[in-house]
Parts: structure tokens; C-alpha cells; sequence
């Protein structure tokens, strides 16, 4: 989160922005309109990120492991992805159009690398930003002038903006969660663990029992798995991980309300759209005390305590699909 004072610049900058460009008011409250909280921009980085990685073909889980043409490749697929995800109408010279104004997407894993072409100039410009380690992106909009770019001699003529100006990009969202990468900031020694079992099953089962109360992407459920139905690994059925770790106390949610509210109920953390969550659960009782508890089988269940011995846990409520992730 950015200090209010910071946040409060922010935003009296933008209103200048927007007063002084109605083209670009028009694109920015047509994104705001489309995405009020930035939930599917973000999703669609946390997904494109965890396609270039192609996980459960190449167990591949950190950025620095790939190839430089993928890396190239991701700008790409950014701007291919937030189309589909948006139905963006195609541009005539930019990328799109958005709010009837043409606009093109640019993409860059280093903030403030945008490689802004020639062409662009005098266009609206959608800047994004995301980065894995940081947990963190964000996307702006900037109309291009040439006198803000740095000059450059690649074979392209893209250049990028010079950093004292980078100032006047009106910002949609601004350094804000990305959906963390559990695999990529997970201790080296449990990371290890988890991922040396030859067994899908047992990699995934290890996976929910030592990552506790911290919201688990599918991205990494699928990396850990390696299989195309990745999520047939986590199902209640015989030897998998909610069956399995269920007799050891400990529960699963994925998104579904009903599961979510379990989650609430106990204060743990309330995994969102394609997350889940493990902790271990114990019946409450006196020694207990006031903690937050939920009714489950006919009984109250509450967050184990470290001394709370092992109990088969119930069932999480059934949903409506068999699908954990629509």
C-alpha cells in the first residue's frame, strides 16, 4: 500500500491528466468501468506469467529460468490475453480500440522498461508492469511525446520513456497485489520437500500440508502436479490430497462461497477466484478460548493449536460443480 500523502498526489495528478486529455478520460473510465478493482487484469498477469512458465510440462516455477525468446514472447502474449479477456475490438494502427481511441498495450517485466515504437507517438500507450518476486504490478496510461522518450540506436527504434517523466503516466493501478507465486518465495529447504517426491500425489500433498494458511495459486497446484487435471490431485477420492490430509486435521477450501465462508469463520486467509488454502482444524474445546470457530458435521471447529493432537476433520460443505476452478 502507498502512504495516503503519496496516494493523495496520485490522485490530484490524474485528475489533471484526465481533465486535460477526454480521449484519454474516455479510455481510463472505460477500463476503470470494466474492471472497477483490477481483479481480471490481474488474473490475466498471474496466468500469462504462469503460461510462459508452463509448469506442468517443465516444472518450471521462477522467471530467470526462461529461455530469452520467451521472455520476449511475454509482451505478446500480454497484449493477446488482456484482448480476450476484455474483447477489445482491434486497433487500425495501435493495438486496439478502447472507448473509440486507438491504444496500444506494452508490457515489461522491469518497471519503466516499455519499448514505446516510433509509430506510437501521439497515441495512447497502456503501460504494464509485472513483477514475480515482488508480487506486484501495475498498468497505466500514457500519450505518447516523442521529447519523453530516451533516444536509442536498436535495430527497432523503440525507446523508452526517460524516468523524469514517467510522472505524468495516469495510472489505473498502481503497484498493487499480484497473486503470489508460492514455489518461487517458498524457503529453498521446503521447496525441496515439497518437489522431490517422484509422485505427483505426494508432491501435491506435500505442498498443502507445509504451506499452511497462505492462498495457493493453481498455477503452482498445476506446476507441483504435473498433469493436465491437475486439480483431480486435490478431490476428495481415494488417496488424494483432501482425502489424505483430512485424517491428519487438515482442510482444503477452494473458491467455491461455501468453502470460502468456512475459511472466514476462522479467520485463516479466504482463497479468492483459482486459489485455495490448507490449514489444520481441531474440535473446539475449553482451552480454546474465545477463538473464531465454525459448525461443521453437527460439531464447532476451530484453527489447531500446535499442541492440539491429530483429528480426522469433516468434510468441507459441497458446492454445485464438480469443477474447482470455472
Amino acid at each position: 500500500m502507498l502512504p495516503l500523502d503519496v496516494t493523495a498526489s496520485i490522485n490530484i495528478q490524474s485528475q489533471k491528466f484526465l481533465d486535460a486529455d477526454p480521449e484519454l478520460a474516455a479510455v481510463y473510465h472505460r477500463l476503470l468501468q470494466l474492471d472497477p478493482d483490477g481483479i481480471r487484469f490481474s488474473r490475466v498477469l498471474r496466468d500469462t506469467i504462469d503460461q510462459l512458465l508452463n509448469g506442468e510440462v517443465t516444472g518450471r516455477y521462477d522467471w530467470k529460468t526462461l529461455f530469452k525468446t520467451e521472455k520476449t514472447h511475454a509482451g505478446t502474449l500480454v497484449e493477446i490475453n488482456l484482448q480476450r479477456e476484455f474483447e477489445f475490438t482491434d486497433g487500425v494502427d495501435m493495438d486496439y480500440q478502447i472507448a473509440g481511441s486507438e491504444v496500444d498495450c506494452k508490457y515489461s517485466q522491469l518497471f519503466g522498461g516499455w519499448m514505446i515504437p516510433p509509430e506510437a507517438t501521439g497515441h495512447i500507450c497502456l503501460l504494464v508492469w509485472a513483477d514475480d518476486y515482488k508480487s506486484r504490478w501495475s498498468a497505466g496510461l500514457l500519450r505518447i511525446e516523442k521529447e519523453w522518450l530516451n533516444g536509442g540506436n536498436n535495430r527497432d527504434l523503440k525507446l523508452t520513456i526517460k524516468a523524469e517523466h514517467r510522472n505524468k503516466i495516469l495510472w489505473l493501478w498502481h503497484n498493487a497485489d499480484l497473486q503470489e507465486n508460492i514455489l518461487l518465495h517458498l524457503e529453498p529447504t521446503t521447496r525441496e520437500a515439497i518437489l522431490k517426491h517422484p509422485s505427483g500425489q505426494k508432491r501435491v500433498n506435500e505442498l498443502f500440508t507445509r504451506v499452511q494458511m497462505r492462498k495457493i495459486g493453481r498455477g503452482v497446484v498445476r506446476t507441483v502436479a504435473q498433469q493436465s487435471d491437475y486439480m483431480a490431485r486435490v478431490r476428495e477420492a481415494k488417496g488424494r490430497a483432501r482425502t489424505v490430509l483430512r485424517e491428519k486435521g487438515i482442510l482444503i477450501p477452494g473458491h467455491y462461497r461455501s468453502h470460502q465462508e468456512v475459511a472466514r469463520s476462522l479467520g485463516a486467509p479466504v482463497p479468492l477466484h483459482g486459489e485455495l488454502v490448507s490449514f489444520r482444524v481441531a474440535q473446539a474445546l475449553p482451552h480454546h478460548g474465545n477463538s473464531p470457530r465454525v459448525e461443521l458435521d453437527g460439531r464447532y471447529w476451530t484453527l489447531a493449536l500446535a499442541e492440539d493432537p491429530e483429528e480426522t476433520a469433516p468434510l468441507l460443505p459441497k458446492h454445485t460443480t464438480n469443477r474447482e476452478f470455472e
